[in-house]
Formats: structure tokens, sequence, C-alpha cells
């Protein structure tokens, strides 16, 4: 059995859109028929994005958020959902992360991933919710909330505490969130996803200690970014209608290695 994901007539809201993942999921939801909001605090960054969505076919509209700032983010949520009608489906993307000892990060690091990864993704799904609910209340339908985080949500590694603590945090923050909404319709889900390549780490896993993480991997691969087509369009579109608190990692079964 098989079937396409349509989500003609429908608006997404992509935070961090203006590279990497986000801009590879505002594609990505565009091809299926969105209309996409792309958000990030760059709108120049952006540009590019939005004409490769528009030459497809596609509408894209370009908002300024600073997924730190409660005003940036209210004014932007109010932008896409004037621009291009109510929001339907949130992909909190927006990320950063600080490499760095336990023992030596700043206060100053730490605070800046955690407050753009977890407090940031709150702030951003809290203002789409409460237009969601308002809406849902006014006899309308409800929405979708895409946390992206990590399997580093789920395990640990060596010099990232922050970045660990801020998605382990979103993990169950979904989780939360999904219990608290579902009265109002709102889906909310966490996609997971493993180490993926992109052109900002091609050169550590072209290196020795890259070649031996991947062969930690039990796929013996490095994700690609089309393997979260399908698991990101489930969590959005009404073929995950029945999910909501779902943690769903992709990831090539890094998660069950052996330790």
């Amino acid at each position: 059995m098989s079937f396409t994901i349509d989500l003609t007539g429908r608006t997404a809201l992509v935070t961090g859109a203006s590279s990497g993942l986000g801009r590879h999921f505002a594609g990505v939801l565009a091809k299926a028929g969105a209309r996409v909001a792309l958000a990030a605090r760059r709108t120049d960054a952006l540009a590019e994005t939005k004409a490769a969505i528009e030459a497809a076919g596609g509408t894209a509209l370009v908002v300024a958020m600073d997924v730190t700032d409660a005003g940036s983010v209210s004014a932007a949520v109010a932008q896409a959902w004037d621009g291009l009608g109510r929001i339907d489906i949130l992909v909190n993307n927006a990320g950063v992360t600080a490499t760095r000892p336990f023992l030596d990060m700043s206060e100053e690091e730490w605070d800046r991933v955690v407050d753009t990864n977890l407090t940031g993704c709150a702030r951003v799904a809290r203002e789409v919710a409460r237009r969601m609910r308002d809406d849902a209340q006014s006899g309308g339908k409800g929405g979708t909330i895409v946390n992206i985080a990590s399997i580093l949500g789920m395990r640990v590694a060596g010099h990232v505490s922050s970045y660990i603590a801020a998605k382990g945090g979103l993990v169950h923050l979904t989780k939360a969130m999904a219990l608290e909404l579902a009265r109002y319709d709102i889906r909310v889900n966490a996609l997971c996803p493993g180490y993926v390549e992109t052109e900002l780490n091609a050169d550590f896993f072209a290196s020795d200690a890259g070649k031996a993480l991947v062969k930690r991997i039990p796929q013996r691969r490095l994700g690609r970014l089309a393997d979260l087509d399908g698991p990101l369009l489930l969590l959005a579109s009404d073929a995950g209608a029945y999910m909501t608190g779902s943690i769903l990692a992709v990831d090539g079964g890094h998660l069950v290695s052996s330790l």
C-alpha cells in the first residue's frame, strides 16, 4: 500500500529555515503542497530558499524571527498567520550548539544553547499553539507541531552537555505539550535525527574519528537529508493523525547500538 502526502491548502512555519535541516524541511513541505513561512534571524539568508520554492511553483514568505526574543517571535508568527493564512504546521527547528568540556563551559555559552534549543522552541510553540487553540475553539481546526530534537536528547556524548540538556528537555517538553494540547486538536511530536551528513560536518566524517563513529552506527552509514522526508511528512500530515507525544528517532539504529 502506498499513498502521497498532500498538504495543499495548509500553511507551515519552519524556524531556522536559513540553512541545513530547516532549509531542507521547508522544501519538503512546499513540494507536498504547503505554503511555507521561512523564519530565521537573517532574512537575507532565506532569499535563496524562497526563490527555489517559488521556482518550483510553491508559495513562500520570509519572516524575521529571533527565537530568543519574545517580541520577535510574536511579530513573526502574526506576520506568517496574516500573510499566508492560519498556521497548520509548525516545525520547531531553530538550534545552535557549543562544543566544549562541561567544566570549561561559560554561563553565556550554556545560556545561548538552552535558550535557543529549548526555551526558544517553547516560546514559538506557545505563540502558535495559542492561535491554534483559539481557532479550534471558534469552530476551526487545531494543528500539528513537530519539534526537531536529536538522538542526543535520548543518549549522551562528550563535550556537548548544553546541547544534550536542551534536546533532552525538548523531548520531555514535547510529551508535556502533547498531553495538554490534545484537547484542542493540536498534535505535538518530536523528530530525533541521528548523524546526518551535511556540508558543515563533511570534513569531520572524512576524518579517522568520523569514520570510527560511523562504524558504530548499525547501518554503517550516515543519514541523508532525504531520510528525514518521510518521517517529517508523517508527523506533519494526517498520515500521523493518531500520533501525539511520539518521539521518532531516525538514526540508522544508532540508539540501539551496543554500549
